[in-house]
């Protein structure tokens, strides 16, 4: 409006009235952003420092997902430990059981031995041995050698040896085989015998105890988290800062029965070899409670970069935000200071204009 004259004082008024209108429309966007430095025009310093700092507030945020993820990993793998652990100690007391429950391996014959020709006959529950004796088969060394030539007799679940003051036999069982039933002998020559042989009396706590090592290896298979298996020996990384130079390997670990030295039982016809499981039991619990105890280190340790990782966003955004938000109580107070300008401004303009608009009074 070059074409256009104005007198300096409308000039002057005009020139202030834009200077407060561009004010006013800078204090308008900081109203409604919140922000006094929305672009890097406003403050290039400070624009992209807090930029840097709410870049890196983002970056953790999403290392912070990854952290929690790998805290319900562990515990995941913790709460599978607990559950193992009543197993195995459930399978303890099933040992513990079976090692009290009374089990007969052997017999041994009472009378006097005395040779007389014809058939004599051994019955342990079904099983069954004959043996052709004769009338010179004075001594129990004799008889023994006979009924061990009997047919099968290779083959049987329990052996015939002489007693300690070879006047009669000791009926066993062989090891690891299980025998249940009455024992008799027939033309025993004046040897008696009463009782039963009974090494099947543990069978079902075998079975029981089986079971329970059967569970253990489904429970540990089920103690995934997201396709991480610590009790199946996965491994898990958990990065705690952006550049991933900061961060915790979890070591995982079998605790399948196989893994924590268990096996499954054959033969509990002795005592001792209940001890042996029992021992073997008591190995796996330790191993359990080392295994336990390392995890939750490692859970506490995540969990306290869990909770650095957000206090340390909080101090980020708090600073980006120092950097460029707007003090709303001081913007309104300016734009209600701008608007009174405006408006004196505008009278201002009229009271220079009325100069101009005298020169009517002429016509």
């Amino acid at each position: 409006m070059s074409d256009i004259s104005l007198t300096a004082s409308m000039r002057t008024n005009l020139l202030s009235l834009q200077n407060t209108q561009s004010l006013m429309d800078t204090t308008q966007e900081r109203l409604s952003t919140g922000k006094k430095v929305n672009s890097a025009i406003d403050n290039p310093s400070s624009y992209y420092t807090a930029q840097n700092l709410t870049n890196r507030a983002s970056d953790l945020e999403s290392l912070l997902d990854s952290m929690g993820q790998g805290i319900q990993t562990i515990k995941a793998a913790n709460e599978g430990i607990e559950a193992i652990t009543s197993f195995v100690q459930q399978a303890k007391a099933v040992a513990n059981t079976a090692r009290d429950t009374a089990i007969k391996s052997e017999v041994e014959s009472g009378g006097t031995y005395k040779a007389e020709a014809g058939k004599m006959r051994i019955t342990v529950g079904n099983e069954t041995i004959e043996a052709n004796v004769a009338d010179t088969d004075t001594d129990i060394a004799k008889l023994i050698t006979k009924i061990k030539a009997g047919t099968g007799y290779a083959d049987l679940s329990f052996t015939v040896e002489a007693n300690a003051d070879d006047d009669g036999i000791v009926i066993k069982a062989k090891p690891g085989k299980k025998i249940s039933g009455n024992v008799s002998i027939e033309n025993g020559m004046g040897l008696t015998v009463n009782g039963k042989i009974d090494t099947a009396a543990r069978d079902e706590s075998i079975k029981q105890f089986n079971d329970i090592l059967t569970q253990i290896d489904q429970l540990a298979s089920d103690a995934s988290y997201k396709g991480v298996n610590l009790l199946k020996n996965d491994d898990l990384k958990v990065v705690f800062n952006e550049d991933r130079s900061s961060f915790i390997e979890v070591k995982g670990d079998d605790a399948t029965a196989g893994g924590l030295g268990l096996t499954a039982v054959e033969d509990w016809s002795t005592n001792d070899k209940v001890e042996a499981t029992i021992t073997a039991v008591e190995g796996a619990i330790t191993e359990l409670r080392n295994m336990a105890s390392e995890f939750g280190n490692n859970y506490s340790i995540v969990q306290t970069r869990q909770d650095f990782t957000e206090n340390l966003m909080n101090v980020l955004t708090e600073g980006a935000d120092d950097l460029t938000l707007a003090d709303m109580n001081e913007e309104s107070a300016n734009m209600l200071a701008l608007q009174t300008r405006q408006q004196l401004g505008v009278n201002a303009l009229s009271l220079a204009s009325q100069s101009a608009q005298s020169v009517l009074s002429l016509f």
